[in-house]
């Protein structure tokens, strides 16, 4: 179905302007260099990510300002200038080189969103240190995979994800500090071996640090991504990822001074670092972290509450506030948004109509992914809305269309959609795994391995993942992964995990299962499996449905062959089964 292109109405005098007024002029005059010039660093030499977000504020007429207004999730609320940020960091930093921590050295954060997180996030990157937020979600196995291949020193956490980490550590030889925050019952937690009680290190701290002069090619954050085959990597980037995500915040997301920024995601996605963390406040810009669940009445009222201006979230939580219905958003005053946004997977051209009739304004989709750092392609304020479509690259971005073999196709001609590297916050490596990093690059492309096309006017429209990797409520899950879990049930011989096709979250997981001698295909062991699995895996990667059957269909060199399955379970057609080993 084809739906109308949106249009823009005429900009009065009355009106915001936008940053990016005309696009085509923009992209004829743009340059990475002179982005660089607004921010603090290069004028010494040096670029470091915590500077540039919080310090350089702090420093500024901006150092009273709000910079983090939160909500818990009873409801408690606190609030923190860039000058609050700058010295609770800096006691952070302080307290992490009395541990011994270091220049390099990986530090992880396994919290729930408090403002500790953030506090202790730029600590880490004002040390020099490597920082690596995972999903409080998390079980044992996924905490475990990312600790042990980065081989972290610290993890910072709370009494009750701690328990994952007491579970786990046995296996973490180079894990040396376990950090506990122990928010609302401060002076109940009683540390153990290996562990240190944040409010008491913060407490002995000094406000004083002076940050390491950290190079834009020094490692800063990395966040792990699914690939179809084997563990999940740990996608790094540098100092200068600031530099992309600061000019992304500022075009694309169109900030102003007296906007109140609200990103759903959470830190352990890296939406919830580049455009939780870095891009708002590179900007210095007033941001909202709400902690509590998803309702729709719980967000409706946050935007209310806190007068958001601007509201970046994911497709699955639309369509979630779509099912909810019309009615209830006439309950709240949404009238202090200026622009809304979506992110993390394809946002369907329906739901773009809907928040246009009923926010009175179309959602912007974005698209980008963890490797890229910041917004590759968007849809801007200035620019009428074509549903469904990504938008057109940002200014900075030079993306095309290719075929296998590095060739470009005509517009209107689906391809593998493909960036030109060079861009400040592309992805330094993956960790320790130079030669699959190495692999994503062919003849002069960075290969995203995402399926898109673009039409004449330049805008491009997602087709699909290039591979099995299965997108879940914006959240990318190696099938291996899930299947690496599975077998280590007693029962289970072998499995396969595909994307099962979800109104709400995009694709659900749903596994095979081929069972060992002696055991019966049976309602109750099928639940004994999910429950098992539920205990490893995150939320979000856990099967949501599991079906037995006799043998997995494999190639004769003994590859499973998850297309067919995906064929089958949809009633599509199964395409070449000529190297079936049972053909």
């Amino acid at each position: 179905m084809e739906y109308e292109i949106i249009r823009k109405s005429r900009v009065d005098e009355s009106d915001v302007k936008p940053n990016l007024p005309d696009y085509e002029k923009m992209r004829s005059e743009f340059s990475w260099d002179s982005v660089r010039r607004e921010l603090d660093g290069f004028e010494n030499g040096w670029l470091n990510m915590a500077h540039e977000s919080i310090d350089r504020h702090a420093n500024s007429a901006l150092k009273d300002k709000p910079a983090l207004l939160w909500e818990g999730k009873g409801g408690e609320e606190e609030s923190y200038t860039f000058s609050e940020l700058k010295a609770l960091s800096n006691k952070f930093a302080n307290a992490l080189c009395g541990m011994g921590i270091k220049k390099g050295d990986r530090a992880f954060i396994f919290l729930d969103r408090i403002p500790e997180l953030y506090v202790s996030l730029f600590g880490i990157l004002k040390i020099g240190a490597i920082a690596g937020p995972l999903f409080s979600a998390f079980g044992n196995d996924a905490v475990k995979d990312r600790m042990f291949d980065s081989g972290a020193k610290v993890i910072i956490t709370n009494p009750k994800l701690k328990k994952v980490v007491d579970n786990i550590k046995g296996d973490l030889p180079e894990l040396k500090h376990t950090i506990v925050i122990n928010k609302n019952n401060r002076d109940d937690f009683k540390p153990g071996d290996g562990e240190t009680c944040y409010y008491s290190v913060m407490e002995n701290a000094s406000e004083e640090f002076d940050i390491v002069k950290t190079d834009e090619e020094d490692l800063s954050i990395m966040h792990y991504t699914s690939g179809t085959t084997g563990k999940p990597k740990g996608a790094t980037h540098a100092h200068r990822a600031i530099i992309g995500q600061y000019a992304t915040a500022k075009y694309i997301l169109d900030f102003k001074q007296d906007d109140i920024y609200w990103c759903t995601a959470d830190p352990g996605w890296v939406t919830g670092t580049s455009y939780g963390m870095f891009g708002p406040w590179s900007n210095g810009i007033t941001q909202v972290i709400f902690e509590g669940g998803f309702t729709a009445k719980n967000w409706y009222g946050v935007i209310e509450k806190y007068k958001a201006t601007i509201w970046y979230t994911a497709p699955t939580a639309i369509r979630m506030l779509m099912k909810a219905g019309d009615a209830i958003i006439k309950n709240y005053d949404m009238s202090s948004l200026r622009e809304i946004y979506s992110v993390g997977e394809p946002l369907n051209p329906e739901a773009v109509v809907w928040s246009n009739k009923v926010f009175g304004m179309p959602f912007h989709d974005t698209w980008w992914q963890t490797e890229t750092g910041c917004m590759m392609i968007a849809n801007y304020p200035s620019m009428d809305v074509k549903p469904g479509s990504m938008g057109k690259p940002f200014p900075g971005i030079n993306a095309g269309i290719i075929d296998d073999d590095g060739k470009d196709v005509e517009d209107g001609v689906e391809g593998n959609l493909a960036i030109k590297p060079g861009w400040p916050s592309m992805f330094k490596t993956y960790w320790k795994n130079e030669d699959l990093y190495n692999s994503r690059f062919k003849n002069g492309w960075y290969i995203t391995g995402d399926r898109a096309k673009r039409d004449v006017d330049g805008r491009y429209t997602f087709i699909g993942r290039a591979d099995d990797v299965i997108i879940s409520s914006g959240h990318l899950i190696g099938p291996f992964e899930v299947e690496s879990v599975l077998i280590e049930h007693p029962a289970v011989a072998e499995a396969a995990a595909i994307g099962k096709p979800d109104k709400i979250a995009t694709e659900i997981v749903k596994a095979f299962v081929a069972l060992k001698d002696g055991y019966e295909m049976s309602e109750k062991l099928n639940r004994e499996i999910a429950q098992f699995a539920r205990k490893k895996l995150s939320a979000f990667a856990r099967p949501r449905e599991i079906e037995f059957v006799d043998s997995l269909p494999k190639t004769r060199s003994g590859k499973i062959m998850r297309r067919l399955l995906k064929a089958r379970e949809l009633g599509l057609p199964e395409g070449d089964t000529s190297t079936l080993e049972d053909d």
